[in-house]
């Protein structure tokens, strides 16, 4: 498929945004936690600090997504990114303050303000994409996250050699200043959106009808797992590697494990679920990895192994790897969750659902570095990991009976998978926005469903929990409704 003019220009701004925004979210991991020691900080307060940032973006997220039609996508975005560019280089002069209180207190302040400008940015990217490339939204959403793992990877390194060569300011100042220059050119060359994005009439519905659709509410779940996860080894990788005696910049590199291997697979998953494979299945999949990866870096108390550098290398590829397959197979499937289940296929609904999604990852941010710098005080790290392995056994658990559901539904009703392509619902103007390309045609389904009533009966009773994947044909995308 060949993009548009504003297609490119909207890649181009989002790609250079997503990556500078990583470098200076992930560029204080190696060395921060060692900063507030040194004044006096615990692993339960700089957890927290950690933290508050997620905490801020899962109050905050939701808001905007309900109110992003009224705003505007392109002054969110703006907005967001000169916010978190300029509380990143405060961020970078803390080191000035000698009270342990009061450093903790301004690292609070500044964090939620800057959590603030990134969940406004997030929101408003999410809704773009999923507004520009319908038919692409995994694809998309995958390529810029590979944007956003270069960035987890140069943020740390940098950020490492920067405290090295500097000291703790320098690498705020200097990837803060990076961050304002692509907040410049993103206000210069992102397509306006203000025509398409306000004043929407129709009522998309509320957050909390959104997420009482099973299939979202199960997805939101997945989401909250796999970011407490990455917010787990953020407050407490460094304090565990310690005693493997890894200077700054060595440590920084270990962080860029993680992102490496995430934007090195995030573009295969995100096309997958586009096109192959049922999301679903992804997403067990990336449990059971998730899973395998902090069950060796505990190690876990069951294996009798010590720590070793080789190990935690091992478990932090493995940890990149499931972490990209559970987010990018959730995103592909909650806007297209939504519009199956009666929303609108409107910017307020992509705000709606890109706000759940924000806001989901972060509440699992903040529940990942705060609960764990509590758990690493009191338990250790080894029985610390126990439990982002046991979130996603339930993960894939869950995941599991709802594909065994689905699976008694279609037994139910025939025994059949129900194309939307070749169902009756294209006589329905609120399902016909699903099936690009089809607008007028209504196949026959002669002999494989019996009337259009007991079709449509069959394809709503089963769509309130649906999983689906798609395939593409030689003339259009068709999905299948399980």
């Amino acid at each position: 498929m060949a993009y548009t003019r504003q297609q490119w220009l909207t890649l181009i701004v989002f790609a250079i945004a997503d990556f500078c925004s990583a470098v200076c979210v992930s560029l204080q991991a190696p060395f921060y936690p060692m900063m507030a020691e040194s004044k006096g900080a615990t692993p339960t307060q700089y957890g927290f600090v950690f933290g508050i940032f997620e905490l801020t973006v899962f109050i905050v997220s939701p808001i905007y997504g309900n109110y992003l039609y009224k705003i505007g996508p392109k002054f969110m975005f703006n907005a967001g990114i000169f916010t978190t560019a300029t509380t990143c280089i405060l961020f970078g002069f803390l080191d000035r303050i000698q009270n342990c209180n009061a450093f903790i207190g301004f690292s609070f302040a500044i964090r939620i303000v800057e959590a603030m400008g990134n969940s406004g940015f997030l929101t408003a990217s999410f809704s773009i994409i999923a507004k520009e490339f319908p038919q692409n939204v995994g694809a998309t959403f995958a390529c810029l996250e590979t944007c956003f793992g270069l960035g987890m990877i140069v943020g740390p390194t940098l950020g490492g050699a920067l405290f090295e060569l500097g000291g703790y300011t320098l690498p705020f100042v200097v990837l803060g200043c990076m961050l304002l220059g692509a907040a410049s050119f993103t206000y210069c060359i992102l397509p306006s959106y203000s025509n398409e994005s306000k004043g929407e009439p129709e009522n998309s519905g509320s957050m909390l009808e959104l997420v009482k659709i099973p299939a979202i509410a199960l997805a939101a779940y997945a989401i909250m797992a796999s970011s407490v996860s990455i917010g787990f080894l953020q407050a407490t990788l460094e304090p565990h590697l310690r005693p493997l005696g890894l200077s700054p910049f060595q440590l920084g590199l270990m962080f860029v494990l993680n992102g490496a291997t995430y934007g090195l697979f995030a573009p295969l998953w995100g096309f997958l679920c586009d096109k192959l494979v049922n999301p679903r299945l992804v997403v067990i999949f990336g449990a059971f990895v998730v899973m395998t990866s902090f069950i060796l870096i505990g190690p876990a108390p069951f294996l009798p192994i010590p720590t070793t550098l080789p190990l935690c290398i091992v478990a932090l590829v493995l940890h990149g790897t499931g972490f990209g397959a559970e987010l990018v197979a959730t995103f592909t499937s909650a806007h297209r969750d939504a519009v199956t289940n009666g929303f609108p296929d409107d910017i307020q609904t992509y705000g709606l659902v890109s706000g759940m999604w924000t806001s989901t990852f972060a509440l699992g941010a903040f529940i990942g570095p705060s609960v764990a710098g509590a758990l690493f005080d009191l338990v250790g790290f080894a029985w610390a990991s126990v439990c982002v392995v046991v979130l996603h056994v339930l993960v894939a658990v869950l995941f599991m009976l709802n594909m065994c559901c689905t699976s008694r539904r279609r037994q139910d009703s025939g025994g059949i998978y129900t194309k939307i392509h070749h169902s009756l619902a294209q006589g329905d103007t609120e399902k016909a926005g699903l099936i690009p390309g089809a607008a007028g045609l209504i196949p026959s389904a002669a002999g494989l469903i019996p009337s259009a009533a007991e079709n449509k009966t069959a394809l709503l009773r089963s769509i309130s929990d649906s999983s689906y994947f798609s395939a593409t044909s030689d003339s259009s995308e068709e999905y299948y409704v399980y």
